[in-house]
């Protein structure tokens, strides 16, 4: 715990809180080592004084999964202090036939949510008895679905006390992750895997579902929460189409290692 906390600290106290209060951040969910400092840049914007309700959506990486899934147990423990899962929301989610039960195995095997917990702790601490969490496993939508999922979505997103977590890694580059993408002209591979990512980017920021989907079946690029992301799309064109103006940028972009050859591999983070 201590140690853990003291990491937190360090990657927070480097970075600026220029967007808070934020109602949606994408972060990066690998280990620590690879990817803290660049999801400090997303944790810093939330603002723990109004934020009492926080989505965590993440993607399924262990079982095939066609719709979303909630979790079976109430509670989260992290080495900070607990998290409490708001049953209220699950039981509204619940109640609309959308969504699954994931398993307890399901839930303890997934690190894409796991991976929040603890910034999310550690962002929230200042008010640590005062929010609940919903945690929401995102399966593989088609683009209708992701559409329904976001319409549903919407009307939390438009609270202001209540934030999203969007859990996603940028491309899995290398044989190992079967996806070996490379424009020449860009110059080295991983300045190629960075045109490539900050070609996305620049479409999330435009926060056009059709023109993200579009991107991925063009360049297939391997961003794991493609579905959350598109969930968040869909449930903010949702809130634009009713009059709600939305703005969203991109803070930080790291690669967990810099590829040059065919044997490199590695994952960005944004």
């Amino acid at each position: 715990g201590p140690q853990l906390n003291a990491q937190l600290e360090g990657w927070l106290s480097q970075v600026q809180s220029t967007k808070r209060p934020a109602r949606a951040i994408i972060a990066p969910h690998a280990g620590y080592t690879y990817c803290g400092s660049c999801a400090a840049h997303a944790y810093k914007q939330v603002d723990p004084n109004i934020t009492r309700k926080i989505f965590i959506l993440g993607p399924s990486h262990h079982v095939p999964l066609s719709r979303c899934a909630l979790s079976s147990v109430d509670i989260y423990r992290t080495p900070l202090y607990d998290l409490r899962i708001d049953q209220k929301i699950y039981g509204e989610l619940w109640k609309t036939g959308m969504f699954e039960r994931m398993s307890l195995q399901t839930d303890e095997d997934e690190h894409s949510i796991e991976m929040h917990l603890p910034y999310t702790a550690k962002a929230m601490e200042s008010h640590k008895d005062e929010f609940t969490i919903v945690p929401v496993l995102v399966g593989a939508l088609s683009e209708s679905k992701e559409q329904e999922f976001g319409k549903l979505f919407s009307k939390y997103l438009a609270d202001p006390s209540n934030l999203f977590v969007v859990s996603s890694d940028f491309c899995h580059w290398g044989q190992r992750f079967r996806y070996s993408y490379y424009d020449e002209s860009q110059g080295e591979i991983y300045r190629s895997i960075e045109h490539l990512d900050k070609m996305g980017m620049s479409i999330i920021e435009q926060l056009d579902p059709v023109s993200f989907s579009n991107y991925l079946k063009k360049y297939h690029n391997t961003i794991c929460g493609r579905h959350p992301i598109g969930v968040l799309l869909n449930a903010i064109n949702e809130l634009q189409k009713n009059g709600m103006n939305m703005s969203f940028s991109f803070l930080n972009y790291a690669q967990s290692s810099q590829c040059r050859n065919w044997q490199d591999s590695s994952v960005s983070y944004a």
